[in-house]
């Protein structure tokens, strides 16, 4: 298996708890292969800037999702952290935690929608600036890797702040 692929030959799946390791399903290629072309090219730039971003990083369809989602190490577990959404009109690069995440141009989607996860909307055309999404998913990740304990305070500190 290709280290994009697998990290040590198990992958930890969202709603999963993070000791149970379980076998990649399909690869990323084959999700991807039943999309529109453009929709295709969209989803390929981003695997390649998180791929590129976080060494290491593990891939993995969810094919209950129809979306490849990202694992990085932390530790003696694999925490899930960002994923990508292809759809017929657009792409989701989508952060697990993104509520936790520093987002000072506010560019994360989903306040309002739901508790915990935030996400970015490609369409054909759109661009894809590494300068601007890279730090995005090296949080995410940092994120992700934090404890449990880390994460409350983080989201209690959070709260403590005005705005």
């Amino acid at each position: 298996m290709s280290r994009s692929s697998t990290l040590h030959g198990h992958i930890a799946d969202p709603g999963i708890p993070d000791d149970v390791a379980v076998h990649e399903s399909i690869p990323p290629e084959a999700l991807l292969a039943g999309c529109a072309d453009d929709m295709r090219s969209v989803a390929e730039r981003l695997r390649t800037l998180v791929l590129a971003t976080i060494p290491g990083v593990a891939e993995r369809v969810r094919p209950g999702w129809g979306l490849i989602g990202y694992d990085v190490p932390a530790g003696r577990r694999l925490a899930y952290f960002a994923w990508i959404w292809p759809e017929t009109v657009h792409v989701h690069l989508g952060f697990q935690r993104g509520v936790l995440m520093d987002d000072p141009d506010a560019r994360l989607e989903g306040r309002g929608i739901t508790k915990q996860v935030r996400w970015l909307t490609f369409r054909p055309g759109d661009p894809i600036d590494p300068r601007v999404l890279a730090p995005l998913i090296l949080e995410a990740a940092r994120i992700a890797s934090l404890s449990p304990g880390e994460r409350t305070a983080l989201a209690l500190d959070r709260e403590e702040q005005p705005g």
